[in-house]
């Protein structure tokens, strides 16, 4: 049936963009990761976890239109498959992508137009978020930790998030890397790129600046000295859709942009405008 009536979303980023589509009524189930926007959770029912789902449950819904994100659900893809139903998965892993996949549901839901008009005015505000960042004294090199054991870094939609809110990503030349797997780094080789700026977002569970300054490897970093470690929630920065280019994108502007000055003016964070401790919500 086109455009599909009944949908079961895997992933949360695909739910965030069929609500602001205004297409929420097509959903009839979400992935129990689902936060955004906070209503899905209390109008849809939970039909998966990330790696998981409950196959009977979505097979109940009587879907037209499965949508999974990533090899990581392969599984689950196979299994609906085999089951008879039609699923899309998407694999969006730059901004550009997370753009078409945008298009892509508007072509879905036949709100093509609604979809333009959505990625217009998030890259509108990415370009301001651009053009802010031009006009800061210096570009602090940045260490974004997505995982701490193993380190995981790299991850290209928040490398290219990064360089627009005006810092370097000191793992850039991950960021063709598709695979967590192929993204760990040691932390040695954190030490030795020598970040001005650590920021973690470990999924499922809380950042630890102070775990993170006790590394024997980082002992003598002037950005451990400095305190110079956020957090930023991997809900709004760890999902390839709007929340990252928009909450996300706002986040990192704002801890990149008051380190790029800190360091100008030659001031310590740790003197009283951040500690180990401190975590941006």
């Amino acid at each position: 049936m086109f455009p599909p009536e009944r949908i079961v979303c895997l992933t949360e980023e695909t739910v965030e963009t069929l609500y602001l589509l205004g297409e929420e009524d097509r959903i009839v189930g979400i992935s129990g990761y689902t936060v955004r926007p906070p209503r899905a959770r209390r109008e849809k029912p939970r039909v998966s976890a990330f790696i998981s789902a409950d196959v009977p449950k979505i097979l109940a819904l009587e879907p037209d239109l499965v949508l999974t994100f990533s090899d990581i659900q392969a599984e689950i893809v196979r299994d609906l498959v085999k089951a008879g139903v039609n699923v899309h998965a998407f694999n969006q892993r730059t901004i550009p992508e997370i753009l078409d996949m945008i298009h892509m549901l508007g072509a879905f839901t036949g709100k093509a137009r609604e979809a333009e008009t959505l990625v217009a005015s998030l890259v509108e505000g990415m370009e301001k978020v651009r053009a802010e960042s031009a006009a800061l004294p210096l570009r602090p090199r940045v260490y974004f930790e997505e995982w701490d054991e193993p380190a995981i870094s790299g991850i290209a939609w928040v490398s290219e998030l990064i360089a627009i809110a005006g810092g370097d990503d000191i793992f850039d030349d991950l960021a063709s890397r598709r695979s967590a797997k192929d993204r760990i780094i040691s932390y040695e080789e954190v030490a030795a790129r020598e970040p001005d700026l650590i920021i973690g977002s470990w999924c499922g569970k809380k950042f630890r600046p102070e775990k993170v300054a006790a590394r024997p490897a980082f002992k003598d970093m002037p950005v451990i000295r400095d305190g110079a470690l956020h957090e930023i929630k991997s809900s709004i920065i760890l999902q390839p859709g709007p929340a990252s280019l928009t909450e996300g994108l706002a986040v990192l502007r704002d801890i990149i942009h008051a380190r790029a000055h800190a360091l100008a003016e030659g001031k310590s964070p740790g003197a009283g405008t951040s500690r180990p401790d401190v975590t941006v919500r």
